[in-house]
């Protein structure tokens, strides 16, 4: 299949916004832009077959108007449309599974719940086989480093885990958008050190350099494969979580990672990507490694 970039769409502010978050990587990457709405299927009983007709009408309109407003904003970029019927979850996941990148709107925590957002976005996020980006309304009228958004990239990373994927999505992101790349790390020390962290400030700064060094080293060859991307490297103490989240607020796009494994429970989301999902005002995107 020829590489694109996805868009689950709706009619919520955030699809729209998802969808211009699209188009400009799609145009870095020199890819078509594909939009997608899923037509729940089979229709229930409940719903009348002139009012399903009628929907469908309604998001066929949808998607040609978003595919205009994007062919206006981006002259040259190809579009495409596509009505399909299904379980939203199952059809998004296996629309991602063949993009180069999938974008979803999203509202964050506390939000109303909607299409593309709750369990659907979340089950596509735990089970895409590729990158999942979700963006917000008003975080990103166009992409990283745009308009009022933040600027740069920020991307979590733990030193104890082999994460290539993740590197190799965020300094490409990185290198495509001219932007700064900010790579964190963030570290506590074990509990089986008691208080001697604390009553021995000695003990703290040497895991603090152990920290550092092991985040240079994981990020030494990546530096030396695109030589043009700035880089700075943070090893912060504290939860993950929080460090990322609080970095995301004067950044344009924060990557994070999540383990590709399999749950008996459904998907599977670490803690620090759910959080920052859920808390980050920039858009996030969520990168399956092994």
């Amino acid at each position: 299949m020829t590489p694109h970039v996805t868009v689950g769409m709706d009619e919520s502010p955030e699809s729209l916004a998802a969808a211009l978050w699209a188009a400009e990587e799609a145009s870095l990457l020199d890819v078509p832009l594909h939009l997608i709405h899923v037509e729940e299927w089979p229709v229930t009983a409940e719903v009348p077959v002139l009012s399903a007709e009628s929907l469908v009408e309604r998001y066929e309109t949808l998607l040609r108007a978003t595919a205009d407003r994007v062919r206006d904003d981006r002259p040259g970029l190809d579009v495409t449309t596509e009505m399909a019927r299904g379980r939203a979850p199952a059809e998004l996941t296996a629309a991602a599974n063949e993009a180069e990148v999938t974008v979803l709107g999203s509202r964050g925590l506390g939000g109303v719940v909607g299409f593309l957002i709750g369990s659907v976005s979340l089950a596509v996020v735990g089970r895409a086989r590729r990158p999942v980006v979700l963006v917000r309304s008003g975080s990103a009228s166009s992409g990283a480093g745009s308009g009022d958004a933040g600027s740069g990239i920020v991307l979590g990373v733990d030193v104890e885990q082999p994460c290539d994927p993740l590197l190799a999505f965020a300094f490409g992101e990185a290198a495509r958008r001219d932007e700064e790349l900010r790579i964190v790390h963030s570290w506590s020390p074990s509990p089986a050190y008691g208080y001697t962290a604390i009553l021995d400030p000695g003990v703290g700064s040497g895991l603090g350099r152990k920290a550092t060094e092991g985040l240079a080293e994981m990020v030494r060859p990546w530096r030396s494969k695109f030589p043009a991307v700035r880089v700075t490297e943070q090893a912060v103490v504290g939860p993950a979580a929080a460090a990322l989240v609080d970095a995301s607020r004067s950044a344009g796009l924060l990557v994070v990672g999540r383990r590709s494994r399999r749950s008996p429970v459904g998907p599977h989301l670490g803690h620090v990507a759910h959080a920052v999902i859920h808390h980050s005002p920039a858009p996030v995107a969520v990168v399956p490694f092994e």
